[in-house]
């Protein structure tokens, strides 16, 4: 049986589509399951053992192509998918791309979410429900509860190999136990303000005398970002900021006693590796982006904000009535007030309580 699993998002939303892959799997053991997802997030997948192909949309190459040559290497990506005969095809995402490709592929059996495109409205043979307040983890096995499959587990994961596991323990190779913070997202307003980020780094070396090791991706905004934090350090955390790459950096997070981070897809890598989250919501909800518990089979992130956990894992949010916004920022700041006045002693029972 071949099948077809399709995810152009974010390279956290990619991650949260393992516990699909490994029960499809499960239930079709002699199955050949392929993945298409956008170029940058293709990590989440690679060295999965229930993967047979990653297939990567390089949409960043093809915006930068002549009107002529985009609509030419867009048609050759949507009709390659018809070569394959697929039995299986399943859409994650709502969008055209996802329902043409399924449309296309002829597929007899094509799971997706409804499409209002006139166009596409027999892309697929069966619907998934809307996400609602449910958990990205829950909407992702979606296709298995339309399908009437049994659900073995939720368990989400990441593979890397040895070399990026030899890289790590030579950076690391003079410290024993130390706690990652990935303190920064491609989307700034999910930041905490860079002096309390700064203070929950010192408390963990100075007070904890645990060393502290961060994280962020190769981006002059993330690394600058950094930067401003460090400059309120009064201890010396290891800097390995766009020093990593995104395996590099589950290798390393594996190896930790705890995270503290904000909503970001390092902070799923650290639930996918059973790595202790303490995370920091604010424009963004827990109900649908919490750290996920492998131990766990339902949510336990109940309400939309507040302080919240799941097993291992903790959240810290305040509980303003305009959470969760989803906005970028509060009036067009690109700063999120809700982020911006945690108490610092609040934060520190929480690095405790994970610690020991």
């Amino acid at each position: 049986m071949k099948i077809l699993v399709l995810k152009f998002r974010n390279i956290g939303d990619v991650l949260l589509v393992s516990p699909l892959l490994s029960n499809l799997k499960l239930h079709y053991a002699n199955s050949s399951i392929d993945i298409a997802v956008n170029k940058g997030t293709e990590a989440m997948v690679e060295n999965n053992p229930n993967i047979n192909r990653v297939i990567i949309y390089d949409r960043e190459r093809i915006k930068r192509l002549t009107i002529f040559n985009k609509i030419w290497n867009e048609f050759n990506f949507l009709w390659s998918f018809r070569k394959e005969k697929y039995d299986l095809v399943i859409n994650l995402t709502e969008g055209d791309r996802g329902a043409q490709i399924a449309l296309l592929s002829k597929s007899p059996v094509r799971i997706g979410y409804s499409n209002q495109n006139k166009i596409f409205k027999n892309a697929f043979t069966h619907h998934m429900p809307e996400q609602g307040k449910r958990h990205t983890v829950e909407t992702n096995l979606d296709p298995l509860r339309v399908l009437n499959i049994s659900i073995e587990h939720k368990k989400v994961r990441i593979y890397w190999d040895r070399a990026d596991k030899e890289i790590i323990e030579r950076k690391l190779s003079n410290v024993d136990k130390f706690i990652h913070i990935h303190p920064v997202s491609r989307w700034l307003f999910k930041c905490l303000s860079d002096q309390l980020m700064a203070q929950i780094i010192d408390y963990c070396e100075l007070k904890l005398k645990t060393k502290v090791v961060i994280t962020a991706a190769p981006i002059d905004k993330e690394i600058n970002k950094v930067n401003s934090i460090l400059g309120f350090c009064k201890s010396n955390p290891i800097d390995l900021s766009g020093k990593l790459s995104l395996k590099q950096t589950a290798a390393l997070n594996k190896k930790s006693k705890a995270f503290i981070g904000v909503d970001t897809a390092i902070m799923h890598i650290s639930a996918a590796n059973d790595t202790p989250v303490l995370a920091f919501f604010g424009p963004s909800g827990a109900h649908h982006w919490g750290p996920w518990d492998n131990s766990c089979m339902s949510s336990e992130y109940l309400d939309t904000n507040g302080a919240q956990s799941m097993g291992m894992h903790q959240v810290i949010s305040e509980s303003r009535s305009c959470q969760p916004c989803g906005k970028d920022g509060c009036n067009g700041t690109k700063i999120s007030d809700c982020l911006m006045s945690f108490d610092l002693n609040f934060i520190k029972k929480y690095i405790q309580e994970m610690l020991a």
